[in-house]
């Protein structure tokens, strides 16, 4: 196996094993110096400038090309920007669009419930008889009709890490006559990911998870590159526009996957993800599915083995689960902030998830051990069972 660490280029506490990189990554450490530099020698010393004369305006591409290796996309296919509710609205809608004598958006009981929410709203505005339906999601092929003008899944399942095989449903969703929208939250830097083979004519993700962009860290999204001249962006942005600087009244769509930008960059942050995909150039993304795969099941093995209190949640075959292990516990929020307090940093999803993420770019073997034997500690004496455990914050 290729060896895939990058354990010293990261940032991270002392004592503390995070197997929540999943949710929000870690801090590569050569980020705060090119920050510093974003701050200090761009913004401060040439203000408006920066636009040029450090190209800010060029960033949303240059990046997505960066982001588009990882999940098998062409180039020019992938822009960054806006959030990731804001890049579903947009391939849900131009999706829409692109069938309209159908009715029917297809999602799954496990999708993260903002892409389901959004599909809401744009039921709602369109009106007309379109309707949002939901399927288990293993129910999802066989509910794949004619009826259906978009199916919209995320790959990996946000609670349980359930993966879906992208390019059967997506060749079930073209037979059926649908667009396919891929959501790669769970997916993008966690697995080997390939767009252009499965033939999806949308896909949408997120950056601050895998992709350690920080905290809010820009979204993408790609369309098919036959479709990029035509795709009619729902959210038309004055950045979208073949000439934002001619500030016409009137939108012209630009040439495209530049159409599909819609606001202003936000250039610190996607500072961070230009520096922090410096750290993908040599990884190999099937080594790191091996090597992702190795530490879950060393995982499983021994919390089972460790703490039966725990009931695994993910699927137990790893070819049909993302990066992360989830156990059921009845008492599974009050479990993890005991762990955290310990130094082994996971996190809960209502109602009963305990989630843990593998990343081997700073998580290996001994840190599963270590994390293992904390959990068995808490579990096995009940040390969750403290009122100060018990106390729901805001961010779970």
């Amino acid at each position: 196996m290729a060896e895939i660490s990058k354990k010293d280029q990261f940032i991270l506490p002392e004592g503390v094993v995070y197997l929540d990189g999943n949710s929000l990554g870690p801090m590569p450490k050569t980020v705060p110096q090119r920050m510093q530099s974003v701050v200090a020698d761009e913004w401060a010393q040439l203000l408006i400038g920066g636009w040029n004369k450090a190209g800010w305006m060029a960033m949303p591409e240059q990046v997505g090309d960066s982001v588009g290796r990882l999940i098998g996309a062409p180039k020019g296919s992938v822009v960054m920007g806006d959030t990731l509710s804001i890049k579903v609205y947009q391939a849900l809608a131009a999706g829409v669009k692109l069938r309209p004598e159908r009715r029917v958006i297809l999602s799954d009981t496990g999708n993260f419930p903002s892409d389901l929410y959004i599909a809401e709203g744009l039921v709602g505005l369109l009106g007309q008889g379109y309707e949002l339906r939901t399927v288990a999601p293993e129910d999802v092929a066989d509910a794949i009709g004619e009826e259906i003008a978009v199916v919209m899944l995320t790959e990996v399942d946000y609670r349980t890490g359930r993966k879906h095989d992208m390019k059967t449903i997506t060749e079930m969703a073209h037979a059926a006559g649908a667009v396919m929208v891929w959501d790669l939250a769970h997916s993008a830097g966690a697995l080997p990911v390939d767009l252009a083979g499965s033939n999806c004519e949308f896909a949408v993700g997120c950056t601050y998870k895998y992709l350690n962009s920080g905290p809010g860290g820009p979204a993408f999204i790609y369309v098919r590159p036959d479709l990029a001249d035509t795709v009619e962006p729902a959210l038309a942005g004055w950045l979208g526009h073949a000439r934002p600087f001619d500030f016409d009244l009137n939108y012209t769509p630009g040439a495209g996957i530049e159409r599909m930008r819609v606001g202003t960059p936000p250039v610190l942050q996607l500072a961070a993800l230009e520096e922090s995909m410096k750290l993908w150039e040599d990884v190999d993304m099937d080594a790191l599915r091996a090597a992702s795969i190795a530490l879950q099941e060393q995982f499983i093995e021994e919390v089972e083995a460790a703490a039966p209190q725990l009931t695994l949640a993910s699927p137990r075959d790893a070819q049909v689960r993302g990066s992360q292990v989830s156990f059921r516990f009845e008492h599974g929020y009050a479990a993890m902030q005991a762990l955290i307090a310990r130094g082994v940093v996971g996190d809960f999803r209502a109602p009963d998830i305990m989630r843990f993420g593998f990343t081997p770019l700073y998580i290996d073997a001994s840190d599963v051990s270590k994390a293992v034997g904390i959990i068995a500690d808490v579990m096995n004496n009940d040390l969750w069972d403290d009122a100060q455990y018990k106390v729901r914050s805001r961010v779970t």
